[in-house]
This record gives structure tokens, sequence and C-alpha cells, in this order.
């Protein structure tokens, strides 16, 4: 059912490119009320408009935090154009038909993020704008509600395609997106007040950023909700995928854990090679030794910026995706000769406070594993050496971005095998000296991480037999003293932390 617009309510904080629908309107003979500084900008464009105040008898009061909360304003938004009594108590009390609703609410998630002042961020949850949307969108048969700068664009086409008048599809496709504003910024306002503790609901909201063209395989449908944009520039390559946004996450995860200039390199979200050396260009080589094999067509991330040294020797191998903080202008020149390899500059950090997992109908939420040590707690033969110390650091951070059950193996910051997920711990063990041995790696002296406690000492006794000579592991085995007691009596070192780090 088609409906001209001859009436329009505007009220927006933001008027950026509202200038071509205010002209339009204006144009096409359309009434428009409107409030304080969106009057002043409608009328600067020369677009005769009334103001609200003149409407309701009542002036902007409390500082601006009641304008538009009157029955004039909302029964004419409200009123069911099919309903003769609607009709003929808007006739009785003079309150005019409003056929459309423009606004937005104001910027109550920037204001959180630039300021921890808590009047300045009460202040900008948005009462009048809220109520307005919700009944614009309650009648979308009768009124169009626009509820954000972003929506303007598909106002426009309307009113130029079809000179003001609107199908009842095109009012509600308006309103379900302004329903979507409003559930966005509840959601916000929400998680500000519960300030991270437990909701009573499972509550999150991003914005879309893209459709993927399918999930991790083709026929699963895939969608990315966030800003990309806020974490990178990308600067080179093709469309980002379902399965390259998961790589890409635990690579940044991984990579934010270390200080000193590393190299890493992810494969299906495990660390498959990664090392800390003086320059980036060692720090690549000692990590694609890691494991040469999987590194093909995987995801690589450094902590420092890339130089045409080392963008020249990357090059050498097929990648997908390389994430930096910066490319010196030769490296990315090098680096840009494939058209598709993806190359991410990242200028902010990855912030995630909950992880979450759909289970049974329902969702699990947890908060993220930021710890690596709750103790330091050298319960071998002997207190583990500085650089034992390092190298057991080093392989407690990287086993913790492992699967479950993993082992990761470490000699002198440079991991040299790993095995994960396993089904069994011993398992990882075995796959981790195996891959070692893959890549002819000397583990004479290595250090060793696993996730999880020992239940036996089996492990211990097989990393002895191999040459390592100390061990980090979270402790907690009501066994624990068969794994301590080997060590004592063999002269290794070993580390309990406390802190297990479980990864499913």
């Amino acid at each position: 059912m088609q409906k001209q617009i001859k009436s329009a309510l505007i009220s927006v904080f933001y008027k950026d490119n509202l200038e071509n629908i205010v002209k339009k309107l204006g144009e096409q003979g359309v009434t428009i009320y409107s409030t304080g500084g969106t009057q002043k900008f409608i009328e600067d464009l020369g677009v005769s408009c009334v103001a609200v105040e003149n409407l309701t008898a009542y002036p902007s009061i409390l500082g601006g935090r009641v304008k538009t909360l009157h029955p004039k304003v909302f029964g004419g938004i409200l009123a069911r154009r099919d309903n003769p009594q609607d009709l003929e108590q808007l006739a009785q009390y003079e309150i005019p038909e409003l056929d459309l609703v423009i606004v937005d609410l104001y910027p109550f998630e920037e204001t959180v993020k630039s300021t921890k002042e808590e009047q300045a961020i009460i202040e900008k949850i948005d009462i009048g704008g809220v109520s307005l949307i919700r009944a614009a969108g309650k009648n979308y048969k009768d009124v169009v509600i626009v509820a954000s700068k972003d929506q303007y664009a598909d106002l426009e086409k309307v009113l130029t395609d079809n000179k003001g008048a609107t199908s009842l599809e095109d009012r509600r496709a308006f309103a379900a997106k302004a329903f979507e504003v409003c559930a966005n910024y509840d959601v916000a306002i929400s998680q500000y007040f519960l300030n991270n503790e437990p909701a009573a609901y499972f509550q999150v909201s991003a914005p879309q950023g893209q459709i993927m063209r399918y999930g991790e395989n083709p026929h699963q449908k895939g969608v990315f909700y966030g800003n990309l944009s806020e974490i990178f520039n990308k600067l080179h390559g093709k469309e980002l995928s379902y399965n390259n946004l998961v790589d890409v996450d635990a690579a940044c995860q991984l990579i934010q854990e270390f200080k000193d200039i590393t190299f890493a390199v992810i494969k299906h979200t495990n660390v498959c090679g990664v090392a800390s050396r003086a320059t980036l260009k060692e720090a690549w080589d000692a990590a694609l030794a890691g494991d040469k094999e999987s590194a093909f067509g995987g995801v690589l991330v450094c902590n420092t910026i890339v130089d045409k040294v080392t963008a020249e020797s990357i090059s050498e191998i097929f990648f997908e995706i390389l994430i930096a903080p910066g490319f010196a202008a030769d490296a990315l020149e090098v680096l840009q000769a494939k058209k598709n390899r993806i190359l991410l500059e990242q200028k902010a950090p990855v912030v995630t406070p909950n992880v979450y997992k759909n289970v049974l109908n329902g969702v699990l939420l947890q908060g993220n594993d930021k710890g690596n040590f709750q103790d330091w707690n050298d319960v071998g033969a002997k207190p583990a050496t500085p650089e034992e110390k390092a190298d057991l650091t080093f392989a407690n951070i990287v086993c913790k971005h492992l699967k479950s059950n993993a082992i990761a193996l470490v000699k002198n910051q440079q991991l040299i095998g790993k095995g994960c997920g396993q089904t069994s711990r011993i398992d990882a063990l075995r796959h981790a000296i195996e891959k070692a041995k893959q890549f002819s790696f000397d583990l004479r002296g290595a250090a060793m991480a696993s996730d999880a406690f020992f239940p036996f000492d089996d492990c211990v006794r097989i990393a002895h037999a191999e040459g390592i000579v100390s061990i980090i592991q979270p402790g907690g085995s009501v066994r624990d003293n068969d794994s301590i007691t080997y060590c004592k009596e063999n002269d290794m070192v070993m580390v309990m932390t406390g802190m297990r780090h479980f990864k499913h």
C-alpha cells in the first residue's frame, strides 16, 4: 500500500548527508517539524520549518532533556490512519499526522570510549530519540522511520524514485533497521552499567561488517559482525574469508604476548612456528624453520615493522596473510607483487574480554585467558637458570595458544616441536618430538611446556630420554609427586605455575 509523505519530524545529532533529503522534502511540499540545532540547519538551507515548541506549546526544558516527549508529537506518530477513533482524537486535540520521522541517538558508545566522566556519559543516554524510534517503528504501517545517518541514502532513493511515496515493504524495512539501532544502543548502555559483571541475559551487539562468501566450508553461510577498520589498515590483497578472520584473530592474540622482536606462523589457529630474535629477519628464519611444511599457506604475524630484507625472504614461500604494525615502503613494494596476498597493518590491539561458544541451544561465556602464571614454583632438582626461565616462559605462552591437549618444545626462544589437539597428553608429546626430529632439531637442552598437569610421570620420562632438561606445567594432579620426584632424581628443572591453559 503506497503512502505519500506529507509531513516529517526531523531531530538529529548528526547532520552529515542530510542536506539533500531536507531540500527534496521541501521541494515536495512536505511540512517539516524540527528542534534546536536541526531546525537551524534546515532553515539555513532555505527550507521552511515548524518548531516543535510551536506544536506542543512547551519549550525545550531541563537542559534539553525534554523536547519531543509530548502527546502532540507522539499522537501524530502513533495514530492509526485506518482507525476512525484515532483520527477523531487527532482532530479533537489538533494533532497533525506525522508520516516521516528522521531521528538518531546521542553518541553513547563514542562518549564511553572518549571519557571516563560518568555525568558526561549519562547525559548521552538518549530518551526522546529512542521513544520516537519505537513509536514510529511500531506504527510502520503508516509511518516511515529513519533512525540512523546510515539510512539516509536509502531514504533519498525512495524520495527520488517514488516522489515521496513509500510502500508497506519500504516502511517495514526501515522499521526493522530502526529497531536494530535501538537494540544495539540498549545493549551498549546495559554493558556500561554492568561493568563486566555477569548479566541475566546474553547481550552482545556489534555492527555488521560484511557478509562472507561462505563460512568454514562452501555450504555454510558466514557473516562477520565487527569493525575491522578499527584494528587494521588493509593494504593489499583479496577479500578476507571466514577462515582467514579466525586465523588472523589467533595470530593477533598470540603476538600480543611477546615484547621482544618476534615472528610467528599460524595454521588453522595453531602456532606452527614462532621465534624471538635480535632482528626480524632472524626471527622469521627461525619461525619458518620450526615447521616449513605447515607454513605453506599460513598466516604470518610479527610485532615490528617489516623491512625489505625480511619481505624478500618471506616472499619465497606461499602465504595467505601477513600482519605487522607497519611496512617499509620498499618492503611493501616487494610484498605487493602477488595480487591475492593479504597485507594487514595492525594499528590497535585485539581486545576480547569475553569468549563465546554456542552449545546445546545456548551460549557459553567465559573471560579471555589473559594470564600465564599464577606462581613460579621451582619444584624440580634445581631452580631454572635465566636462560631456562626465558625458554620456559616462551614455551608456556606458545602452549597456551595451542589446542588441547598441547605440548610445546622450545629451545633458544624458538618453537622446535609441538603437539596439539590430541586426545592424550602423551600423544601430544610424541607428536611434538616427532615434529622436532622431522626438521632435525636437537632436543638436548630444550624446554617443554604442557597446557595442563601430567597425570603420571610418563611424559617427564619420555622428555628426559630425549634430552629435554626443563619443564613447565600448571600442576594440580594427585600424582604430581611422581613427576617431581623423577625430576629431582634426574637433575631436571620443573616449574609449576598453578594456571592451566585448556583451549578447546
